[in-house]
């Protein structure tokens, strides 16, 4: 039998809870992007067509952020900024305006989107390359996205937070049942986009199936279908051991990523100790200390600075 640590940490309910949200919250960003690219080209260009001054371009191509501050700024790239505070919501919010490159909010409709998002979105390049708190807070603060309820976003936000911040990566069954029903009321608001219907269909799969049968169920993985799913009389939707490995990388990998860029930004108060929590979880396990080998290293590292 392969894949036994995997199954073992399957066996922990509260765990698989963990894994089966964080993954719905991977299901959920594919879905939207779509949704949210047609709309920031849309908002920019109706900002470009309400306003010739946007139209114009940076008088200098040297207006860029110093630190999180954007000044000095020409009178283009001022004008840019009041219209962007402007259709904030939540203006008394910090911005992020080394997200940006002043320069090219005129040509680059994501450019504009960056100045809605959290830190360290100076190098993305579009919707397909965020996570899902980047998107949702996209959402929660821009007023392009007038069709969807903010209060539910900033619920799903505040959700997601407490999911990729649990230091012990595990979430009861009363937690799942309010995330459940706080992901239904989200993906409702999209029910006329077909791609967002499918998303609901897929994040209701992923919190009813039984992640431990289908590492258990090893004997069958010869029947799976290149994309890893398996369909037996059983199941008609059963992801293979390698799939669910697969998916608990990518969202260890997007916490560890999370708690050492806190550790790199002096603004954001991080405990170490979470960090070092998540870094004895994934020794504990070989096929997980081998595969965030570097990981642990820069955890080790900062651990011997401290």
């Amino acid at each position: 039998m392969v894949h036994e640590e995997l199954a073992a940490r399957l066996n922990d309910r509260e765990y698989t809870n963990w894994l089966k949200a964080g993954r719905c919250l991977l299901i959920l960003k594919d879905g939207l992007h779509p949704f949210i690219t047609h709309h920031m080209k849309v908002f920019h260009s109706d900002l470009l067509n309400q306003n010739p001054l946007l139209q114009k371009p940076c008088e200098t191509s040297y207006c860029r952020p110093r630190g999180n501050k954007l000044l000095s700024a020409c009178r283009v790239c001022s004008e840019w900024q009041r219209v962007i505070l402007k259709h904030r919501r939540q203006p008394d919010t910090t911005v992020n305006w080394d997200n940006c490159v002043p320069p090219n909010w005129r040509t680059d409709h994501w450019e504009l989107a960056k100045a809605y998002m959290p830190r360290g979105q100076a190098k993305v390049k579009g919707a397909d390359k965020c996570d899902a708190s980047a998107l949702l807070n996209l959402i929660n603060y821009c007023d392009c996205f007038r069709s969807v309820d903010p209060k539910i976003v900033r619920e799903v936000i505040h959700l997601r937070n407490e999911l990729m911040h649990s230091s012990e990566l595990r979430v009861n069954d009363q937690w799942m049942r309010h995330y459940n029903t706080t992901m239904k009321k989200f993906v409702r608001q999209f029910s006329h986009l077909p791609d967002m219907a499918s998303v609901g269909q897929q994040i209701d799969k992923m919190l009813t199936i039984d992640l431990s049968i289908c590492v258990s169920g090893l004997d069958r993985m010869d029947s799976a279908d290149p994309d890893g799913i398996e369909s037996d009389s059983v199941s008609q939707w059963e992801p293979s051991a390698d799939l669910i490995s697969q998916w608990e990388a990518e969202l260890l990998k997007e916490s560890l990523q999370e708690l050492l860029a806190a550790e790199d930004d002096d603004t954001k108060t991080q405990d170490p100790e979470q960090l070092k929590r998540l870094g004895g979880f994934l020794l504990a396990s070989r096929d997980l200390g081998e595969r965030f080998a570097a990981e642990l290293q820069v955890i080790s590292s900062l651990e011997a600075k401290q």
